[in-house]
């Protein structure tokens, strides 16, 4: 059963970090500017409080709902965009779809066997290690990012995204249903995967926004996103590849090591993947060779990333505390890049 929306009004006492005054009391908030027009000092607002008043942790904040002093003459999108995103709901909003870039035109039939490979993250703090690992082994590869469902949905919330987009070590970004918000928009995932070949990119990174949901239960959590990833890549033929959930240091005993999120996506796979591991770790290759699925390694540079001026923190600890964590995506981004460099790219 879903409860009802909490929101608040309130007033806005700092822009940059947003803050909200609710009740007398200053919160921490968030606003898809891109979706609701800018915010400024003194500006009245609506708030949804459910996250900061349940004390969640990666979504610890008020998000902003509409500006009530600037937001209510927005124009909307030009064109002829007519398909909408969260559709009804009170922030739908019409999208053109990425989906019109493909080549292959409605009752063609789909040529199997796409070049494209997909490099599917268990979550969003794998994306900016594996992009950077794929970049250094093959500099002009062009990878872009689709985000999916299983984390925040908003495009405009990922500072990784922005800083990778302006270092050009993702080649752009895709927000496939329900997330919103990217560069381009897709009304599905494998309808995103199908046109990143038309944008020219040789490789996705497909993995859920920042944060993720989760109910402590086998099934009920954002690491599923990544069965979704797989299965639309399968569905493809594209070259399909797991980047592993691995840590050495997560105090949830169902995280330390192999992740069961990791773990339960191996388990229900219907057909094989590659899994990437990285190298000087046979216990966890050995047991991620259990699942059927094939198993290749490369090097994790660690110290390489840690000097990269990406982000070196997961969940409150550094890339020094959980090495094990880090290691996993720039395993799989070497691994994503050789790939390509024996397919010729």
């Amino acid at each position: 059963m879903s409860g009802r929306l909490k929101l608040r009004r309130g007033t806005v006492v700092s822009a940059e970090p947003l803050e909200v005054e609710v009740a007398g009391e200053r919160r921490r908030a968030w606003a898809d500017e891109v979706l609701l027009g800018e915010m400024r000092e003194g500006d009245e607002v609506v708030v949804n409080a459910a996250a900061l008043d349940l004390g969640l942790g990666s979504g610890g904040f008020d998000v902003v709902h509409v500006n009530l002093s600037r937001g209510l003459d927005g124009s909307g999108v030009e064109g002829d965009a007519h398909v909408m995103k969260l559709n009804y709901t009170s922030l739908q909003h019409p999208v053109e779809p990425v989906e019109e870039k493909s080549v292959f035109p409605l009752g063609s039939r789909h040529p199997k066997g796409t070049p494209l490979s997909v490099l599917v993250l268990p979550l969003h703090g794998h994306l900016a290690p594996a992009a950077w690992a794929a970049s250094q082994a093959a500099p002009g590869l062009r990878v872009g990012y689709v985000q999916t469902g299983g984390g925040a949905l908003p495009g405009s919330m990922s500072r990784d995204v922005k800083q990778l987009r302006r270092r050009d070590i993702l080649a752009g970004h895709i927000t496939a249903a329900p997330a919103y918000g990217g560069e381009h928009e897709a009304l599905s995932t494998i309808g995103a995967l199908d046109a990143a070949a038309a944008l020219g990119w040789d490789a996705v990174l497909a993995g859920p926004g920042p944060g993720i949901i989760g109910s402590d239960t086998a099934y009920g959590h954002g690491g599923m996103a990544a069965l979704d990833c797989a299965h639309a890549a399968l569905s493809l033929d594209a070259p399909t590849l797991i980047s592993p959930r691995l840590s050495s240091a997560d105090p949830r005993k169902r995280h330390l090591g192999l992740s069961h999120h990791t773990r339960t996506v191996l388990e229900l796979l219907l057909a094989e993947v590659d899994v990437a591991v990285p190298e000087g770790e046979p216990e966890i290759a050995e047991e991620l060779g259990g699942f059927g699925h094939r198993v290749l390694s490369a090097p994790a540079d660690l110290d390489g990333y840690g000097a990269s001026g990406l982000p070196i923190t997961t969940m409150g600890r550094s890339l020094s505390e959980d090495a094990l964590f880090f290691a996993a995506p720039l395993a799989a981004g070497a691994v994503l890049a050789r790939s390509l460099a024996g397919q010729g790219l």
